[in-house]
């Protein structure tokens, strides 16, 4: 069982509040991203686990399920009702038996007890109750760099992936020829234990599920139903994705065994740092230069937001470092809800060339000072 703990990635208790957890995503994030880290791989690694785990933490109902079940409670496809049903029947299962701990009487697996209540549907990997065994396809990751206007605004692009793919020689069964059917449980692939109305159905250990025996092992890919293929796949990356996000490819993971299905496939973002926007949140801010004349008697200009320019009214008397906001302009949510602001901070560029006319106009401007500007400046 995996003993990983999502709260130790990023330094925190299991109390931590959403705001702790924040803060330490945000603080681990700019110590490593790889950015920062140009060619490391350590870091690189630390960048990865540290936003799966904030992915979990931050989201409410993600992290319900992964306080009471775990990393498996988050596996593509696990069901916490379904769950929740089955520690309730070994539950009960064990006090009839009168095992303890982890025995079910005289049934060695799980899967002995509880084959009828779950009508060999898949479990834990595997099937339960007979039938063949086939192992769900794993799940896969793919780091996917992007710029932070496309993960602001959403883009499609093309990705080529090497991964496990079913075998085209025995079409995912690792076996070949017919064989013959298994004496042992008739081809069903389920012996029945026990009489009357204490019985089970178990997986015939004889032909292991498959009903059939005196199967050849497929040389293509050495009895694993799976073998290496390179797939070129389009991604659509969702508006607002940010550091860490990540986007399930259901059915895109690698190939599953003996029948059983894919696993899922996600894209994990990194966004890289531009040259003028910040984001902060769902907000963005952009440096703003501006001339001496503009600031001082306002004006009008054209401002770049991610969606095109629009008209910016700056007043009279601006200062380096004023905020203007423009409501809606931010970066949207990746739930379709809302959208964050951009916020225009005001920078006040002086003319460097110091000629006779500059220092003249100069002069003026220093007369106009109704006060030292620093009178109130105390450390």
């Amino acid at each position: 069982m995996t003993t990983r703990d999502l709260y130790a990635d990023l330094g925190l208790k299991r109390a931590a509040s959403a705001e702790e957890i924040r803060k330490a995503y945000r603080k681990l994030a700019r110590k490593y991203h790889p950015d920062v880290n140009q060619g490391g791989r350590e870091a690189e690694e630390l960048f990865k686990r540290i936003s799966v785990a904030y992915d979990v933490l931050s989201d409410a109902e993600k992290r319900r399920v992964y306080d009471e079940f775990g990393i498996e409670g988050l596996q593509a496809g696990f069901d916490p009702n379904r769950a929740r049903e089955f520690r309730r029947a070994r539950s009960r299962a064990q006090d009839f038996t009168g095992g303890a701990g982890g025995g079910f009487g005289r049934f060695a697996h799980v899967e002995d007890v509880f084959g009828d209540i779950f009508g060999g549907r898949e479990f834990r990997g595997g099937t339960v109750g007979g039938g063949l065994r086939g192992v769900r396809g794993s799940d896969l990751e793919y780091g996917l760099d992007i710029d932070l206007l496309s993960a602001i605004r959403g883009t499609t692009t093309a990705i080529v992936l090497a991964k496990p793919a079913e075998c085209v020689a025995c079409h995912g069964s690792g076996a070949q020829g017919e064989g013959t059917s298994c004496p042992d449980c008739q081809g069903r692939g389920q012996v029945k234990l026990g009489a009357g109305p204490v019985s089970f159905n178990r997986r015939c250990g004889r032909c292991g599920g498959s009903g059939r025996i005196g199967l050849q092992t497929c040389v293509a890919c050495q009895g694993r139903g799976v073998a290496e293929k390179t797939e070129r796949l389009k991604v659509k990356i969702p508006p607002g994705v940010d550091d860490g996000s990540r986007i399930r490819l259901a059915g895109k993971g690698a190939a599953g065994s003996g029948g059983a299905p894919p696993g899922d496939l996600y894209i994990v973002t990194r966004v890289r740092a531009h040259p003028f926007l910040e984001r902060r949140g769902r907000d963005l801010y952009l440096e703003f230069p501006l001339t001496v004349g503009e600031a001082v008697l306002g004006a009008t200009v054209e401002a770049p937001t991610p969606d095109g320019p629009v008209k910016l009214k700056v007043p009279p008397g601006s200062q380096s470092g004023k905020k203007l906001r423009l409501r809606g302009k931010g970066v949207p949510s990746m739930k379709g809800k809302g959208r964050g602001d951009l916020y225009v901070v005001l920078l006040v560029h002086v003319p460097t060339d110091g000629s006779e006319r500059i220092r003249e106009a100069v002069g003026v401007i220093e007369q106009s000072y109704k006060r030292n500007p620093r009178a109130d400046l105390r450390l």
